[in-house]
């Protein structure tokens, strides 16, 4: 909102930078170099990768996933168990858990989840520090102020100067083992003892200054002390230096191994060469014997490939014959099946008989008919003489002249 920015000040848009460089502070603090970034194979933070994005990170994606990873891991290290987020989750359900965590720790929440999902922000950097603050009291450490060295003298230089080349001694001393595990001395009491002498030194400057011990009784008082310095350095399996000392130790014995073989296989080369100089020699022998068997086996190879070629044109005629053979012998049976079904059929004497019933009930037909027509035809014939009755007897019975009747008649 640009009112809400103009009532922060004109350096509120700047203040996210100076979070971010405290959040990296923090964060280094807590060691997340070999917690985080190297259990995930991942690359150092920019004082700015939180600040904006893309333009300071890769791609967003990654620096979500980033963001994700570093809350988890601040959450844990404050006392509370949360689950490592992988780079597939559903991003909105993460950025809940993560403010859903911060809650707990009593931290008001007044801006909406969707500013945390682009990984990048004022309010990323926010979370991420109020996380930081958390896991740095759950350890317990606290930042102090600063103690501002004050001015020095040229006298004070020069005693600063003799103690600074009586530690570096001591150093060179501490750096040299040795195998007496006796006068073994504790880093830790003497770099605790070293901080309590610092701690004096800060605090009662004045008494630095004038120093009454002699330069003499302070070299003797070193050369007793040196030997008790003395420190042995536990070897680590993991160390590099462990792995260099393996590697020269085997590069070495793989010389002195070589030397030992060598001889055996330079014997054992020459003891080839001689071998195969007899069997090239007996090669030569043998070839020289057989000279003639080797002609005699390539003529005969050379017949051999001659009959093949021949046998093989043999075998195309006779396979072309086979075939118009099958195609004759096929014509040949549709022939006699052809013939043996006209040779039952004149040897059979049914359609014979067929036809002689046939015309004996033919005839048994045209009898009938002809009784047929003749009571037809004599049945036509009663219709006519009735009928010429009753026209003569309707001609009588009218008054017709004589004359006429007589013609008729």
């Amino acid at each position: 909102n640009p009112d809400e920015e103009n009532d922060r000040g004109p350096g509120a848009a700047h203040q996210v930078f100076v979070v971010m460089e405290c959040l990296l502070e923090k964060l280094k603090v807590l060691n997340y170099e070999e917690e985080v970034l190297t259990k995930h194979n991942m690359k150092n933070l920019s004082r700015h990768y939180f600040v904006a994005s893309p333009y300071l990170a890769s791609n967003p994606g990654e620096q979500f996933y980033m963001f994700t990873i570093i809350a988890a891991w601040l959450i844990n290290v404050a006392g509370r168990p949360f689950t490592e987020p992988q780079e597939y989750d559903e991003p909105n359900a993460t950025v809940s858990n993560i403010l859903a965590e911060l809650r707990a720790f009593g931290v008001k929440v007044d801006f909406p989840p969707s500013k945390l999902k682009s990984g990048s922000g004022e309010y990323v950097c926010l979370v991420l520090d109020r996380l930081a603050e958390e896991a740095l009291k759950k350890r317990g450490f606290s930042f102090r102020r600063p103690n501002y060295p004050t001015e020095t003298t040229e006298e004070e230089s020069v005693i600063e100067d003799d103690a600074e080349l009586t530690l570096r001694k001591v150093e060179e001393e501490l750096i040299e083992p040795d195998d007496d595990v006796e006068n073994v001395l504790d880093l830790e009491a003497l770099r605790l003892r070293t901080t309590h002498s610092e701690a004096e030194l800060s605090s009662k400057p004045d008494e630095i200054l004038e120093s009454t011990v002699d330069a003499a009784e302070w070299n003797l008082e070193l050369e007793k002390v040196l030997p008790q310095l003395k420190v042995t350095i536990r070897t680590d399996n993991k160390d590099w230096r462990i792995h260099v000392d393996q590697m020269h130790q085997h590069r070495d014995g793989i010389k002195s191994s070589l030397k030992e073989a060598k001889s055996y296989l330079d014997k054992l080369q020459e003891d080839i060469g001689k071998t195969l100089e007899k069997v090239s020699s007996r090669e030569k022998y043998i070839n020289n014997q057989l000279e003639h068997l080797i002609q005699e086996y390539r003529s005969a190879q050379a017949k051999l490939s001659e009959a093949k070629e021949r046998y093989q044109q043999a075998s195309g005629g006779v396979t072309e014959r086979t075939r118009v053979l099958a195609e004759i012998s096929e014509e040949l049976e549709k022939v006699k099946q052809e013939m043996e079904e006209k040779g039952s059929s004149m040897s059979d004497g049914a359609p014979v008989v067929k036809i002689k019933q046939s015309l004996t009930k033919l005839k048994q037909e045209i009898v009938q008919m002809d009784v047929r027509i003749g009571v037809v035809e004599h049945t036509l014939l009663q219709a006519k003489l009735k009928e010429k009755s009753n026209m003569t007897r309707d001609m009588h019975a009218t008054s017709i002249p004589e004359p006429a009747a007589g013609v008729f008649a």
